[in-house]
């Protein structure tokens, strides 16, 4: 699983699940060599209820299987409590998914030890392989390297998304942790330095707008063609700068509203539509990519 895509949430003009349009999307995903991850912070999990993860969880696991190209589906499915986290991993595990990601527990700032004690009880609940998620421009708490060592530990922990955009920090994740746990970025920008630097791949907001950009730069990068790999990431790289010039998933969802992927690229609130000065570059860097 090179390429996983932070999927967006397609809604329609009621702001409900858009299930046909998600169903478009995700084989859009699949057949470009992505992987679909479903409700996570880019499919605007925070305002979405327990119930419709469950659904989009359902549509995006069927959606997958029938496309017969065994993909690898990653549910999200972390919360700032861990009995909730506990219940969305074991929906996402009798579902049918291939492994859930659980983000460190936001605004109530548990310390390291008690993050070791989270992600141990969530991995108890569950048989699924768990990727740890480290954003902490999101949650407030940073989880360390020796913290990510500890919970590397635990059988069923085997990958960390890293969304730091810190390479000491990747190296030093690498270092400690056994060869068989899997670090892989969470900012695309990073993402071909750091399997340079012993990465497995990205967890990625641009292959929503571009998978087969993406998929291209990560299989030229894990094959060790670093010239190819660079020339892909020149290439992408305003595209990976255009997907943040509003809060993440909203320039997401309007790229993908003007290339006629999704009806409507706007947000539930309090999230809302890209503003002016943010629209124009984007259109702009859209039009350069050749994706409008």
């Amino acid at each position: 699983q090179n390429v996983i895509t932070a999927m967006i949430t397609p809604f329609k003009g009621d702001l409900t699940i858009d299930e046909m349009k998600y169903r478009e999307f995700i084989r859009y995903q699949i057949n470009n060599g992505c992987q679909p991850l479903t409700m996570g912070t880019t499919g605007e999990s925070a305002t979405l209820s327990h119930e419709e993860h469950h659904i989009a969880m359902d549509i995006a696991i069927d959606e997958a299987k029938k496309s017969g190209k065994d993909p690898f589906v990653l549910a999200g499915a972390g919360s700032n409590s861990t009995k909730e986290a506990i219940s969305l991993c074991q929906y996402a595990e009798k579902a049918g998914a291939d492994g859930c990601l659980v983000v460190v527990p936001y605004y109530n700032k548990p310390v390291q030890h008690s993050l070791i004690d989270h992600f141990s009880a969530v991995a108890d609940s569950v048989s699924l392989p768990i990727i740890l998620y480290n954003v902490p421009s999101r949650t407030s708490i940073d989880m360390s390297a020796a913290t990510v060592a500890r919970c590397a530990e635990i059988d069923n922990i085997a990958v960390i998304k890293e969304a730091t955009a810190d390479m000491n920090r990747a190296c030093d994740i690498i270092r400690q942790t056994p060869d068989n746990f899997a670090v892989m970025s969470g900012d695309d920008f990073t993402c071909m330095p750091l399997v340079l630097l012993g990465g497995t791949g990205v967890i990625s907001v641009s292959s929503n707008v571009n998978p087969k950009g993406m998929s291209d730069l990560m299989n030229a990068a894990l094959a060790g063609d670093v010239v190819k790999a660079r020339e892909i990431q020149y290439q992408l790289f305003p595209l990976m700068q255009s997907m943040f010039f509003d809060t993440n998933p909203v320039p997401a969802k309007k790229a993908l509203e003007l290339m006629g992927k999704i009806k409507s690229g706007t947000p539930r609130q309090p999230l809302w539509e890209i503003g002016p000065d943010a629209l124009a570059p984007l259109t702009e860097t859209l039009k350069a990519q050749g994706l409008i």
